[in-house]
């Protein structure tokens, strides 16, 4: 009986003083809120949607910040594709099919710190702008493109010519 009643004692001041990771989870958001604006550094229920507010901003940050980048790195692609008399979305367009798969971000490097290379990009588009306007004079259905090679392709046409 009497052991009985210590161990409720115990029990009782264990719920009233909470988990023993209270302390620390309470200590991770008042680390995230460091440094925010009046009590919602220091009070933990305010402190906890600011954190949590925070967090939704941050990831949505995310994502416009590779939207913005990518923004970016067209504008830098027009402007130096328009130094040489072609519109960015013509110059894409013949890169495409040739095949060059450069990515936006590689064409904007290219433009800012390799101008010759990129000249060169821009005469391949060009010539392909005047041999596409030749073969459409020359052949009825100028829309058709050469497929692509892939591996698997390569594989059959090697296998096809082993045999």
């Amino acid at each position: 009986d009497k052991y009985c009643a210590l161990d409720r004692i115990h029990v009782i001041k264990m719920v009233r003083a909470g988990p023993p990771n209270r302390a620390t989870r309470r200590a991770k958001v008042f680390a995230i809120t460091k440094g925010f604006r009046g009590k919602r550094k220091n009070c933990y229920s305010i402190a906890i949607r600011a954190a949590h507010k925070a967090m939704q901003y941050s990831y949505i940050g995310r994502k416009l910040k590779k939207r913005d980048m990518r923004v970016l790195w067209i504008q830098r692609v027009n402007f130096a594709v328009q130094e040489h008399n072609l519109t960015y979305a013509r110059f894409i367009r013949n890169l495409v099919m040739y095949k060059i798969q450069l990515n936006r971000k590689v064409m904007s490097e290219l433009a800012i710190y390799e101008p010759r290379t990129f000249q060169a990009l821009a005469e391949i588009a060009k010539r392909r702008g005047r041999e596409g306007l030749a073969a459409a004079l020359e052949k009825k259905d100028s829309r058709r493109h050469p497929r692509l090679v892939t591996a698997q392709l390569a594989r059959k046409r090697i296998y096809e010519t082993a045999v």
